[in-house]
């Protein structure tokens, strides 16, 4: 049975967001709401945890995966990219987007993409999550929490508790979540390709 975590979003309890990364580094996967939709969490090198999303979700091999990350100088150790998409990237984090970009070794294969070798990036703008990552210590592993079958995810804590209550580990409630998941843009041709459409103005990179 998932735990449930009620965590205020502007002032996270700090008792509650230890709790939280104790049940990461024991090998947990968590449900946590972020700046656009709701997203499954996990440590970073966490194979089953790897496993687990792909079952809830009913992925392939070929599902790009995202490193969750507190801040725009941590992406220099997980992903590759010239100036321009440095510049580029800078200007919307953190925000509500996801960019695929090539994987650096520091990148555990299993999450890179099999043949591209590549990953998605990401930097949410929630002090919720900021405080998760500041305390675990490093980007967090995770995609969004879209079930089979469904077109929206699910915006309530409660309805994911009931959905997914023997198939997470934990479940964070912050107040109303949007519906609509990040915009992916996949910078690892060089140029900027809008492969997704979400809550991020795609304009820019169009």
């Amino acid at each position: 049975m998932a735990k449930f975590f009620d965590i205020h979003p502007a002032d996270p309890q700090t008792r509650a967001v230890s709790q939280v990364v104790a049940i990461l580094r024991s090998g947990g996967l968590i449900a946590y709401p972020t700046d656009s939709c709701y997203a499954l969490g996990a440590q970073l090198g966490n194979r089953e945890a790897l496993d687990r999303i792909r079952a809830i979700r009913n992925l392939d091999s070929k599902h790009h995966f995202t490193l969750v990350c507190s801040e725009f100088a941590q992406l220099g150790q997980f992903v590759n990219m010239d100036n321009d998409v440095f510049r580029s990237i800078k200007a919307v984090t953190p925000g509500p987007y996801t960019f695929i970009l090539p994987a650096t070794k520091e990148v555990p294969k299993r999450l890179a993409h099999p043949k591209k070798k590549t990953v998605g990036v990401r930097i949410p703008n929630s002090r919720l999550i900021h405080d998760i990552l500041a305390e675990l210590g490093e980007p967090m592993l995770s995609s969004t929490l879209l079930l089979p079958g469904e077109e929206e995810p699910l915006t309530q804590g409660w309805e994911i508790k009931e959905a997914l209550d023997h198939v997470v580990d934990a479940v964070i409630d912050s107040g109303e979540v949007g519906a609509e998941p990040t915009t992916v843009v996949d910078f690892s041709s060089g140029d900027a390709e809008v492969v997704r459409r979400g809550m991020g103005d795609p304009s820019r990179f169009e």
